[in-house]
């Protein structure tokens, strides 16, 4: 798991080669203006999630994990909190995995909670179980998912 700044992310770009179009992406775009919804940047290698939501509390954030994507969280409005527990360290599963969602819920409490202000970005990667939407207020952010295997 990777908490920064938009503004630092060139540091992250070597982590995985489509990180650098996905950070290009985010810098590039006037992501208060995007309406919520899908962008394509690269078929289903890399694609982009916009939103705007209202925190669940965190009473109501539930622990997810992923196995194909790894997921660049970038909030562009408002204040997030998400919680994080190491995916080998939960133990009560939710909802066992969906392939077509790529996706495990999990019933596990967080170990650690990141505030995110406006600016910032979270990479998860599939061993990062991550629960999105702990906060009170209202958040428009960015979900990229990208690929974990890279496909040419």
């Amino acid at each position: 798991m990777i908490l920064d700044r938009l503004t630092e992310s060139a540091k992250y770009e070597a982590l995985h080669p489509l990180f650098a179009q996905a950070f290009a992406w985010l810098r590039a775009n006037d992501l208060n203006a995007l309406a919520p919804g899908k962008y394509e940047l690269s078929g289903d290698r890399l694609y982009a999630l916009v939103s705007d939501d209202q925190g669940r509390t965190r009473a109501g954030a539930k622990l997810e994990s992923h196995r194909k994507y790894i997921d660049i969280q970038y909030v562009v409005r408002g204040d997030e909190l998400i919680g994080w527990l190491p995916a080998a360290e939960c133990r009560q599963v939710e909802l066992a995995y969906d392939a077509s969602r790529d996706l495990l819920l999990y019933g596990d409490a967080s170990e650690t909670w990141l505030v995110m202000p406006a600016g910032t970005f979270t990479i998860f990667w599939p061993c990062d179980g991550h629960a999105p939407l702990a906060t009170d207020g209202a958040v428009r952010k960015v979900v990229l998912k990208i690929a974990v295997e890279e496909k040419r």
